[in-house]
């Protein structure tokens, strides 16, 4: 993988009146932070398993890192996705050999028939997030920021089926307890939210689509969920007009293209929902994977919405 950098950014820093750096996943190989989970748990797997064939279930980014990791085994892929997966993300995980079923309006349906197909198959199935080896994959990004920003006090981690923020957290409360992992989610998809403050089991029927469609998942999961329960400090949600907001303004200011999933972190900062207290704040840019196409919708959803100063 990319060992990303870790960017400081003067302008974030001017709008929020503390220290930002910005990990860059958007740059790592596949367009996200998703590759190092895939090829963590694939590489691991007995010839007999990847004999098999490999199957999953995506909303688009970890559809490319199991593609790309089955390509390096010369193992075949076949992944599931919703209806409404961006083009990009689609064509990016044919580019890497993996065949594509379009399934679903949401992750939880593509993820339900590709269940379905790898009973009827017998492939192996990599699980986007409830998977051990792929949540330690994940906390790779973290334990580089650790490396690159040993001034951190606090790290903002977008989440939606919660193996990033659970392998964030994990690395970093390991390593450096101190430091707060505060996660980030759509107020259209806070599955993780609502269970972790108690008002709900985490099962959330969709209150509307989200242009985060990255963190678009209705179920967390059962091993995330309990790592997230013990060991974060918050979990937030931010509007998606903040997320749209968030999308055009590091765009324009970064010269930087991210998805809405990274997005939403990012919005959480801009938007001071951060505690007062933190100076230095690392946030995980986790993909950029997004369809331009999208532009005119982000610019539609803040026409009426200036960016908090």
């Amino acid at each position: 993988m990319h060992r990303t950098p870790c960017k400081r950014s003067a302008t974030f820093n001017k709008m929020t009146e503390k220290n930002v750096f910005l990990k860059l996943e958007n740059l790592q190989k596949t367009g996200s932070f998703k590759i190092r989970g895939a090829m963590n748990k694939v590489s691991q797997l007995s010839e007999a398993e990847c004999a098999k064939g490999l199957i999953a279930a995506s909303a688009g980014n970890h559809a490319q890192g199991v593609a790309f990791a089955g390509k390096a085994r010369n193992v075949p892929v076949t992944i599931f996705m919703p209806l409404g997966t961006p083009v990009s993300k689609v064509n990016a995980t044919k580019g890497y050999g993996a065949t594509v079923k379009l399934v679903g309006q949401n992750f939880d349906e593509a993820y339900i028939a590709a269940r379905e197909e790898q009973l009827r198959t017998g492939a192996t199935f990599i699980h986007p997030f409830d998977d051990i080896a792929v949540i330690e994959g994940q906390a790779t990004v973290a334990m580089e920021m650790l490396q690159q920003r040993p001034e951190l006090d606090t790290i903002v981690v977008p989440a939606g089926g919660g193996g990033l923020l659970a392998g964030t957290l994990l690395a970093v409360k390991s390593i450096r307890p101190d430091i707060r992992v505060i996660g980030v989610q759509s107020s259209n998809a806070s599955a993780i939210a609502i269970a972790y403050k108690g008002k709900g089991d985490g099962l959330l029927p969709f209150q509307g689509k989200t242009i985060a469609e990255g963190i678009n998942v209705k179920t967390p999961g059962n091993l995330t969920m309990k790592i997230i329960q013990v060991f974060v400090d918050d979990v937030i949600t931010v509007s998606e007009q903040e997320i749209a907001s968030a999308i055009l303004f590091t765009l324009e200011r970064e010269k930087t293209l991210i998805e809405g999933a990274a997005a939403a972190a990012v919005a959480a900062v801009l938007n001071h929902r951060i505690p007062g207290s933190s100076q230095n704040v690392g946030i995980i840019v986790s993909g950029g994977n997004f369809d331009v196409s999208k532009l005119v919708e982000c610019q539609q959803l803040c026409m009426n919405m200036p960016l908090a100063k």
